[in-house]
Parts: structure tokens; sequence; C-alpha cells
């Protein structure tokens, strides 16, 4: 339950600094027998600020409960 709490604060202060984060991939354009063609294709995913704080926040909750348990 800790690793996951921390992995939420790390995960939720990135998402404020950064509101999306893109990556390449190759996909398939023509596939006929022996001639392949592939393209690289730049994809991108975004996501709103407040969701950062959210993901810190339960990060943050869920550390405090599970130091409560012990």
């Amino acid at each position: 339950m800790k690793i996951l709490s921390i992995v939420l604060i790390i995960a939720g202060i990135f998402m404020l600094f950064s509101s999306s984060f893109s990556f390449t991939t190759k996909e398939k354009v023509i596939d006929a027998g022996p001639i392949q063609i592939s393209a690289d294709k730049k994809r991108e995913v975004n996501w709103p600020t407040y969701t950062g704080g959210i993901v810190l926040a339960a990060g943050v909750i869920l550390l405090v409960v599970s130091q409560k348990r012990k």
C-alpha cells in the first residue's frame, strides 16, 4: 500500500507540471505479401491539470492511512 501511494504521489507531481506527453508508434501502412511499408505515427496523451492534484491528493491520503494502520 505504501509503494502504491508513493507511485501516486510521483505521478501526481508529474501530472501537475506536465499536461501531456507524446510517444511514437510504428504502424503498418501497406502489407502486400513480401512488401511491407510502415510509418511512424506520433500520439499524444492529454489530461486536465486538476487531475494531477486529484492523483497527488489520493496518494497523500493513502500514505497517511497506511501510516496510521501501523
